[in-house]
């Protein structure tokens, strides 16, 4: 029997259960794939302590790589053996899953298990910031909140390759040095750097097109700050904890500014979205243009160790599980 981590109870670390788990044929529609690596993302930790709904129990994690190791019959795409990679499918933190096969990519030879898992969520959701939700061009200048987290360290590098200057925002001086070694041309540390004074300064006063900010609650009031006139603030995260409510009047008198919550699911609905996200994302790493750093690995029944080590907000770039 395969094992999964399980939530049965929503909490702290200690919530992350290693059980064995049964797992069927394939459903219409359906793959059966045996894991390798597992994505971990702070979405993740957002579900297990009970930020975001889900019905329990159930098994956390929304990315892996693995293999092909059976399909239904209405399933055309894919053929056992291929080595695939999914985001935005909630129940990774399994060694063998079912997963709908139009969220199944396969991933190409000159990229690793761990990178492919590493870089799925976090590359896809970089991809739709600086791709779509704003289109990053060359002459812009940004701010990109917690710079060297998973998403920041890939969004600093490709808003760099598209032209922009990157402002980003860290927790440490050792941050600031990596984040400034990968795209990020005005690191600045919280608690030490004025963010929003150090933005007007670098912008000449005018002020940000964007703001990427997945911090929430500790930075957002201040993020509006940073923006120029009509100036999109994308809050797709909030590991400081949800922005209470505020009054929506503030954004008139900030300079008529827009306010957006992008999600996954809502930027890439369909199998030929999915590929289109994917291949621009994995040309972009084949490239060398965005490197992807797992700078921790732990194995899929230490998930608890992992979360601990993600919310210390010690870590940098990515957290992979092996399973």
């Amino acid at each position: 029997m395969p094992y999964a981590i399980r939530v049965r109870e929503t909490g702290g670390p200690e919530k992350l259960l290693w059980e064995e788990i049964a797992v069927g044929d394939p459903g219409p529609g359906q793959a059966r794939i045996r894991q390798t690596a597992v994505g971990v993302n702070f979405i993740d930790i957002y579900f297990r302590a009970g930020l975001y709904d889900q019905p329990l129990p159930f098994i956390p994690g929304r990315e892996a790589v693995g293999v092909v190791e059976a399909i239904a019959p209405d399933v055309t795409s894919l053929k056992l053996g291929d080595r695939v990679v999914y985001s935005g499918v909630q129940g990774a933190y399994a060694q063998v899953r079912l997963v709908p096969a139009d969220r199944l990519v396969k991933v190409p030879d000159g990229i690793s298990d761990d990178v492919g898992a590493a870089l799925m969520q976090k590359g896809m959701t970089a991809q739709f910031l600086c791709r779509q939700t704003y289109r990053v061009g060359k002459g812009d200048t940004i701010l990109v909140h917690a710079a060297a987290g998973g998403v920041g360290l890939v969004l600093c590098q490709w808003a760099k390759h598209l032209g922009a200057t990157v402002i980003g925002t860290v927790s440490t001086e050792e941050k600031a040095a990596l984040v400034k070694a990968h795209g990020c041309d005005y690191p600045l540390v919280h608690g030490k750097d004025d963010f929003v004074k150090a933005v007007k300064e670098i912008t000449g006063g005018v002020g940000v097109p964007v703001v990427y900010d997945s911090i929430g609650k500790d930075t957002f009031m201040q993020s509006l700050d940073c923006l120029r006139p009509r100036g999109l603030m994308v809050l797709f995260g909030q590991s400081s904890g949800p922005v209470p409510p505020f009054d929506l009047s503030i954004l008139d008198k900030k300079g008529s500014l827009y306010l957006t919550r992008p999600t996954q699911n809502a930027y890439l609905p369909t199998r030929a979205k999915v590929e289109e996200g994917a291949q621009e994302v994995f040309d972009v790493v084949q490239s060398g243009a965005v490197k992807v750093h797992i700078n921790q690995r732990f194995a899929l029944k230490d998930a608890a160790d992992a979360h601990r080590s993600l919310e210390s907000r010690k870590t940098t770039g990515s957290l992979v599980l092996l399973a």
